[in-house]
């Protein structure tokens, strides 16, 4: 009962952003576009910024580039062995590489491993954040249903101010730079604004589902890749690293997550399946429900 109050508020927002679309009918697309470029990049500006870089940054980004590398490339040769376009593949990308690691993961870990553990999951989503913002937006920009190049997709990668907010975050802290207080609460404002924004628009593009047939195939490929095969490839690579076991159990917990609500905002923005990969959204979140507890009796 405890866990399921713990996930009741991300479910209150999607929720309400579900009603708001029916009601309103919003242009979810401009919303997205504003989440993209005004709101995330003063996050991972202010996250870079505030956080001491250490050793434990490095393993974590090993650990996800690994990990990533893994699932990517198991989500290719799942897609092509049932023979389906790079956009179906795209889409499939989006839904079993990147994890709900915020919104969704970071309370988790708190609720079961302590305030430790909440710090290296806030970590972990940073890192998170950097890989759905590039190789994310270059997935979702080479599989758009819009005929795009991979030069076209690299030139898109480059243009997110999301990665300048990473890269200038992070020569700010170690030339240290201070900005005044004021500053940094005004970018904090903002960047905290984008987390609910994101989720927002994932129940307002569950809104916007029309009635029609999706592959099971792809449903369940994805969901067996993102809820089964992505922690239990977790414990493999971290068996293999030198990392205490409060990091170790929160880098599993959170490889165990349900798709990312920031992928939708990526379909959406480059026309990839939006009505697929927010579907496929929903079901890995549904099925948390079941397979997260589970994974935390392993953990202990």
């Amino acid at each position: 009962m405890e866990l399921i109050l713990v996930i009741l508020p991300a479910f209150l927002i999607f929720g309400t952003g579900y009603i708001g679309q029916k009601i309103f009918n919003l242009d979810v697309k401009s919303i997205s576009t504003m989440s993209l470029y005004l709101m995330i990049p003063f996050l991972t500006f202010d996250t870079f910024y505030t956080n001491e870089l250490s050793i434990e940054y490095l393993y974590i980004f090993l650990f996800n580039l690994i990990l990533v590398t893994v699932l990517i490339s198991i989500t290719i040769v799942a897609g092509k062995i049932i023979k389906i376009d790079k956009s179906l593949i795209s889409a499939m990308l989006l839904g079993t590489v990147f994890p709900n690691s915020g919104n969704y993961g970071a309370p988790v870990a708190l609720f079961a491993f302590g305030a430790a553990a909440f710090d290296y999951a806030v970590v972990i989503m940073v890192i998170h954040g950097l890989f759905i913002n590039s190789v994310g937006i270059f997935i979702a920009s080479y599989g758009s249903e819009k005929s795009t190049t991979i030069k076209e997709a690299l030139k898109n990668v480059i243009k997110m101010p999301i990665l300048y907010g990473v890269i200038i975050g992070i020569l700010f802290q170690l030339l240290h730079i201070e900005l005044p207080s004021t500053i940094v609460d005004g970018i904090g404002l903002l960047g905290s604004a984008a987390i609910p924004t994101v989720m927002l628009i994932l129940g307002m593009q569950l809104a916007q589902i029309k009635p029609q047939k999706f592959d099971l195939k792809i449903i369940n490929i994805v969901t067996v890749i993102r809820m089964v095969i992505s922690p239990l490839v977790a414990v493999l690579i971290v068996s293999f690293m030198p990392l205490n076991d409060t990091l170790k159990n929160v880098i599993i917990l959170l490889a165990a997550m349900p798709i990312a609500a920031n992928t939708t905002i990526l379909a959406i923005r480059f026309d990839t399946r939006s009505n697929l990969v927010s579907f496929m959204t929903l079901v890995t979140t549904l099925t948390s429900l079941v397979t997260i507890p589970i994974i935390l009796h392993f953990l202990g």
